[in-house]
C-alpha cells in the first residue's frame, strides 16, 4: 500500500463462496478492509483459489493480507486430495517431548507456508500457543503442542521461523491463553478462574517468549479471566489487552480479535457493536468470518480506519 493512501478499515472481511459476487466486489472496493480471511467454502481447486486471492486484491487495489486457518490436523481449510495434509500440532509436540529433533517438523511447516503463498495467501492463523491441561476442551485439544509451556514455546518458535523464512506472517493464538478453558467459545463464553500467578507461569509463557519478534501478529481469545477482569471477555477488556497482553506478556505487535460472530460474545450487542468494543479495548483489527453482506456493510459504515498505532505495528516501526 502506498504510504500516502488512506489507512484501510480496521476489519478483516470474509467471502461467501469460491468466486466473488458483484455485491461483494462493490462492497470490498468501497470499504477497503485491511484484509480477508478464507475458509473451506472458498477453497475448491488450486486454480480457483489463485483466481480468488487475485480478485480480492484487485478489489482493494493493493497486496493486502489474506489469512487462513491452516494449522494441520483437524484445522485445515485447504484439504486433501487437492492439497497436502499435515499432522496436528500435538503430533509434533509429542515427538519433541520424547527428545526427538523432529526435522520433518520444520520441513512440513515450510512446505505448508509455501503451499499458502503459492495460492496468494500470505498470513496463517497459526501457531496455536495454548498450553494443554487435563481439562482443556477438545475445541483446542490436539491443536496445541503440549502440556509443557516450554515445549509449546519451542514448537511455536520453530513454526514461526519456518513461516517467516518462507514469507508467511504467523498469527499467534489465542492470547493470553485458551488452554484452561473447559468450554467452546464458539458456543458459549468460557470462564477461567486461575490466578494471575498461575497464568504467568504457564499460559502466558509461550506468548511472552515470542512477543518481541517483528512480523508476528496475535489473536485474542473470547474468555473471561475472572481473577483479572470478572466482567468482560478478553477481546473486549482493556484490562486484559493493555495490562496483560501488552504490558505483562509484552506483545506489542498487531492484534486481532477472534471471530466476532461466536456465541461467546452474544450478550455484547450486534457484530458491529462488538467490533467497536474490541477496537476500543485495544485490538487493532476486528475479525468477521461469516461473510454475511449486510453485516459487512454495517461494519464498513460503523468502524474506523486502522489506527496510527495499528499502522505502526503493521509496518513494524513501533
Amino acid at each position: 500500500m502506498n504510504n500516502d493512501a488512506p489507512l484501510p478499515l480496521a476489519a478483516v472481511f470474509s467471502v461467501a463462496g469460491e468466486t466473488l459476487t458483484h455485491a461483494e466486489k462493490s462492497l470490498f472496493s468501497a470499504a477497503q478492509p485491511f484484509g480477508f480471511i478464507l475458509f473451506g467454502r472458498n477453497c475448491g481447486s488450486s486454480e480457483q483459489l489463485k483466481n480468488l486471492t487475485n480478485e480480492l486484491r484487485s478489489c482493494v487495489g493493493w497486496d493486502c493480507p489474506i489469512m487462513i486457518d491452516q494449522e494441520g490436523g483437524r484445522v485445515a481449510r485447504m484439504k486433501s486430495p487437492t492439497w497436502k495434509d499435515y499432522p496436528s500440532a500435538r503430533t509434533y509436540g509429542q515427538k519433541i517431548e520424547c527428545g526427538e529433533n523432529c526435522p520433518e517438523f520444520d520441513q512440513d511447516m515450510a512446505s505448508m507456508a509455501q503451499m499458502l503463498l503459492d495460492h496468494g495467501i500470505n498470513v496463517d492463523c497459526a501457531p496455536v500457543c495454548d498450553v494443554l491441561t487435563d481439562k482443556t476442551h477438545n475445541i483446542i485439544g490436539d491443536r496445541a503442542y503440549s502440556t509443557d509451556p516450554e515445549i509449546v514455546a519451542i514448537a511455536a518458535q520453530r513454526t514461526i521461523n519456518a513461516f517467516l523464512k518462507t514469507g508467511v506472517t504467523p498469527i499467534l493464538k489465542h492470547l493470553p491463553g485458551h488452554g484452561r478453558a473447559i468450554s467452546d467459545s464458539h458456543l458459549e463464553l468460557p470462564i477461567v478462574d486461575a490466578t494471575l500467578e498461575e497464568l504467568e507461569k504457564t499460559d502466558f509463557l509461550p506468548f511472552a517468549r515470542m512477543s518481541r519478534q517483528k512480523g508476528v501478529w496475535g489473536m485474542v481469545a473470547h474468555i473471561i479471566y475472572s481473577q483479572i477482569d470478572p466482567d468482560l471477555p478478553s477481546t473486549l477488556s482493556k484490562t486484559i489487552i493493555n495490562d496483560i497482553i501488552r504490558k505483562k506478556i509484552g506483545f506489542e505487535n498487531l492484534l486481532f480479535s477472534d471471530d466476532l460472530d461466536m456465541k461467546a460474545l452474544e450478550n455484547y450487542g450486534s457484530i458491529a457493536q462488538r467490533a467497536n468494543l474490541s477496537l476500543q479495548a485495544g485490538c487493532d483489527l476486528a475479525l468477521y468470518c461469516w461473510a454475511k453482506l449486510e453485516i459487512m456493510e454495517q461494519l464498513a459504515a460503523d468502524l474506523p480506519p486502522l489506527s496510527a498505532k495499528g499502522w505502526a505495528r503493521w509496518q513494524n516501526i513501533l
